[in-house]
């Protein structure tokens, strides 16, 4: 016997009501009274145990509250004739309470549940807008990337009432066939422009490799200097193909200017000696002194520009620097000749003129240096000498009627040389 149960003389097993009374559970026939009890107690052991792990789902809100209540309410109708021996009103209580708990679970569930389906069809809203906006995108890898992922976004949001879901849904799957179809089509005419690319670089190639043993430098350099041109605007080639095209069009292009920079650096070499030639006369040059005896200095400077002609050419990187010296020493001479000029009795159209003349004749020396066409400018030296001739046989004819040829007066072999004369 024990407190919450008995074993009856005929093997009846009793358990004690909440009134006081007795209620049979079952019979033991098996062995001693005790074994009896402590078998029937074992299966109250186990309810309780069950009412136990609801009441710790509940409260954790790790379980469905209403999959608590059914389990609780199978419990309920079960406890009033359970073949167990214990404290049975105590369980049917805790059960109780456990069903009034799950009912307000149960309704937080509902309404968190109602609640997260509405952050949930906002957030889908949003997927859908932002699939709809990168439909347009023509960033291809980034917008690709992102239209995928959005797809795992949705999944792991809790689903809507079906229709609502299905047209959301839908617009993500139209934004992504349209940025799909757009991608395909973009790639497609890529692929189209850099097969249209190639043909043009292989033609390029072609005209390089063509150019590459030429020694005609400059045409051929200012050539090359399109052909680098006419490549930045060909556009990409395909990929698996774009690097060995540049390779094959950059080494035609190193051939012709290397064998130009060598052949440079030969004529170079030979010119030095033609520089340390035009180095001295320039030395001699630039110590005239054309203030003091201008008529003894010019006719020098004459026989200077002569030699500095027949000295022939100089090294690329010395051509600037001595004909810029030169024309300092050329500049000098106009300049004093000018001022002579002025405080001559000379017309102001007769100082005009020659000053003119000086201009082109500059002018000239360079395009003559530099190897451009010469033949307007020499058009117009020579009209302007012509007026000038005139103008100066006027002049002498009213201030000094007979003259003797000075030195600085006659003309020089070369043009250069005619505007040191004449100042």
């Amino acid at each position: 016997m024990s407190e919450w149960g008995r074993v009856g003389d005929d093997g009846t097993v009793y358990v004690r009501t909440g009134d006081g009374a007795e209620r049979a559970v079952g019979s033991w026939q098996a062995g001693a009274p005790e074994e009896g009890l402590a078998h029937f107690t074992r299966r109250y052991e186990a309810l309780a145990t069950e009412v136990t792990l609801l009441e710790q789902r509940l409260r954790s809100g790790a379980g469905d509250p209403a999959q608590v209540a059914t389990s609780a309410k199978r419990l309920a109708s079960t406890l009033p004739t359970a073949s167990a021996v214990g404290d049975l009103p105590a369980l049917e209580r805790r059960v109780e309470a456990l069903l009034a708990s799950t009912a307000e679970a149960v309704e937080k569930a509902k309404a968190a549940r109602a609640e997260a389906r509405t952050e949930a069809a906002a957030k889908k809203q949003m997927l859908a807008e932002e699939a709809e906006k990168l439909a347009g995108s023509s960033e291809w890898k980034a917008s690709g990337e992102r239209l995928r992922t959005i797809g795992d976004d949705w999944k792991a949001l809790p689903k809507l009432e079906r229709k609502a879901d299905d047209e959301l849904w839908q617009r993500v799957a139209a934004a992504r066939k349209r940025f799909a179809e757009r991608r395909t089509t973009h790639f497609g005419a890529l692929e189209e422009q850099r097969t249209v690319s190639k043909a043009r670089k292989d033609k390029l190639i072609k005209e390089a490799e063509a150019l590459a043993g030429s020694t005609d430098w400059k045409p051929t350099a200012d050539r090359f200097k399109q052909l680098m041109s006419d490549w930045k605007s060909a556009g990409r080639a395909p990929r698996e193909v774009e690097d060995t095209l540049w390779a094959a069009f950059k080494a035609a292009q190193d051939t012709f200017f290397a064998a130009r920079n060598a052949q440079f650096a030969a004529q170079d070499d030979e010119f030095r000696g033609n520089q340390t030639v035009k180095e001295a006369i320039l030395a001699e040059a630039e110590g005239l002194d054309f203030a003091g005896a201008p008529d003894k200095a010019t006719a020098r400077l004459r026989e200077l520009q002569e030699r500095w002609e027949a000295a022939g050419k100089v090294p690329r990187d010395a051509m600037r620097s001595l004909e810029d010296r030169m024309g300092a020493v050329e500049k000098k001479v106009r300049e004093a000749g000018e001022q002579r000029w002025k405080a001559s009795s000379a017309s102001p159209f007769e100082i005009r003129l020659r000053e003119k003349v000086a201009e082109l004749e500059q002018k000239l020396a360079k395009a003559q240096a530099a190897g451009r066409p010469t033949d307007e400018l020499e058009s117009q030296l020579a009209t302007q000498r012509e007026w000038l001739a005139q103008a100066g046989g006027a002049s002498s004819s009213a201030a000094e009627p007979e003259t003797k040829n000075e030195p600085g007066q006659r003309k020089a072999k070369s043009t250069t040389a005619w505007v040191r004369a004449d100042a």
